[in-house]
């Protein structure tokens, strides 16, 4: 499809009939199964519906990412295929691309740059990143969003609701309404550049004395709602490293541990996309955080119900546990829908327990978590279902991506060590006070 007719009413046509499509054989064919008995090939038709969504440039691809990596949230078959979806959206051309930037710098906006790359370098989900040289002399990156996609972000949220939809009928335990509320708040966030300018500010001062983790610094005078511009920071795909020597793969290991929870339990924040695509590996095995877009702060007593809950799980405390989940919404939980939801912390917490070297997962599971969710699920429908609060959807991304990447990696790593020191000195207080601090210091808004 060439840019024009993909950038038009029509290609937007040909797009949500593709997807439609596919939803709505999905539809069909679960319809048939649960009410006639009917044997669903699911394999053969995950594969079906990833083909429809791989090939689609936008959010809802984003979307199946995501969805793919939430608890229940979908059958196995589905969250194999979709997982594999990357972020490789066909790329606007030049002229096309020329016509974007003018909108966002002014007629000219080239003589605003020593060099602009007219290939992009890389695609993601909202939009694509061109390489660039400031007059400073420094390297830049350059992420331009695709045109009109404030439109087609509520559009793929429909459909998104569709499906959920298509979900609930087929089994009723998991009430996914918070999920894809939470879901369309960030994905609305994503559209706007100039709050993950901010974002990646927060991220640049959280991490500031991390040695092993490296965020881009952001370029204000060529930044808008549309384009980011911030330092380029030059790294291999991780990927690279799963052959690399156990002392390697350790360091890579621990260093992104360090990216994602320093954050979380000093400044309750969380990067919730943890997707190969959003960090590279530096030669001296430090990693680049390059996407800032899925960040969600939360309420201190949210970080102080997460410690509570390891600690319950450590002395058996059945009240601390139901504590910690009624400060996070579950509220009226019944002793066994307790039980059921302490089978999947356990899961979660478990390398968190044992103060000895390990992996991330000791199963021969390829999928991290899967084996402990499809059990989880089971056991809701038996005790009646549950509702999720919102704040989990990207909690549990970042949990089930990092250990993907931990497993992936074969790290051991005496976990129960790096959790205890981060939380050892844990205050909720203090922790408010860095919170409001940091967040004011880069003008963005509370925790919701």
């Amino acid at each position: 499809m060439s840019n024009g007719e993909e950038n038009s009413i029509g290609g937007r046509v040909k797009r949500y009939a593709q997807v439609s499509t596919a939803v709505g054989g999905l539809a069909a064919r679960l319809a048939g199964e649960r009410v006639f008995g009917i044997k669903l090939d699911r394999g053969r038709h995950a594969g079906e519906l990833k083909a429809a969504l791989g090939g689609l440039k936008g959010p809802l691809m984003k979307v199946a990412q995501i969805m793919s990596t939430i608890p229940d949230a979908l059958p196995q078959e589905y969250a194999i295929e979709l997982a594999q979806l990357q972020a490789n959206a066909p790329q606007m051309g030049w002229a096309f691309v020329k016509r974007r930037m003018a909108a966002e710098l002014g007629p000219d906006w080239q003589k605003r740059f020593a060099s602009f790359g007219q290939e992009a370098s890389a695609a993601a989900s909202l939009g694509q990143v061109h390489r660039a040289t400031g007059h400073d002399g420094r390297l830049l990156a350059c992420k331009l969003q695709y045109p009109d996609m404030t439109s087609v972000v509520e559009a793929d949220l429909r459909q998104l609701r569709l499906i959920f939809g298509i979900y609930k009928r087929y089994d009723p335990s998991i009430d996914t309404s918070n999920i894809h509320a939470e879901i369309s708040d960030r994905l609305r966030e994503e559209l706007d550049y100039l709050r993950e300018s901010k974002q990646m500010r927060l991220y640049a001062h959280m991490l500031r004395d991390e040695d092993g983790v490296h965020v881009p610094e952001v370029v204000p005078e060529l930044t808008t709602k549309r384009l980011l511009t911030m330092t380029w920071l030059e790294g291999s795909r991780i990927l690279d490293f799963s052959e690399a020597d156990q002392e390697t793969r350790d360091t890579l290991a621990y260093n992104m541990f360090r990216a994602w929870y320093v954050p979380f339990y000093y400044y309750g924040v969380i990067h919730g996309d943890p997707h190969l695509g959003n960090y590279t590996v530096r030669p001296d095995l430090g990693i680049n955080l390059l996407d800032f877009g899925a960040i969600r702060v939360f309420p201190p007593s949210f970080v102080k119900g997460v410690i509570d809950l390891y600690r319950a799980l450590q002395t058996e405390d059945k009240e601390l546990a139901a504590e910690a989940y009624r400060s996070w919404g579950f509220n009226d939980l019944k002793p066994e829908v307790m039980e059921v939801l302490n089978i999947w912390a356990g899961f979660v917490y478990a390398p968190l327990l044992e103060d000895r070297k390990r992996m991330i997962q000791e199963t021969n599971s390829g999928l991290y978590g899967r084996e402990v969710a499809e059990r989880v699920h089971r056991e809701l429908r038996r005790v009646g279902g549950v509702s999720p609060p919102r704040e989990f959807v990207l909690m549990d991304r970042a949990a089930i991506g990092l250990g993907s990447v931990f497993l992936h990696l074969k790290a051991e790593i005496n976990w129960y060590r790096l959790f205890h020191d981060m939380i050892g000195d844990f205050d909720v207080e203090e922790l408010t006070r860095r919170q409001t601090e940091a967040l004011r210091a880069v003008d963005l808004p509370a925790a919701i």
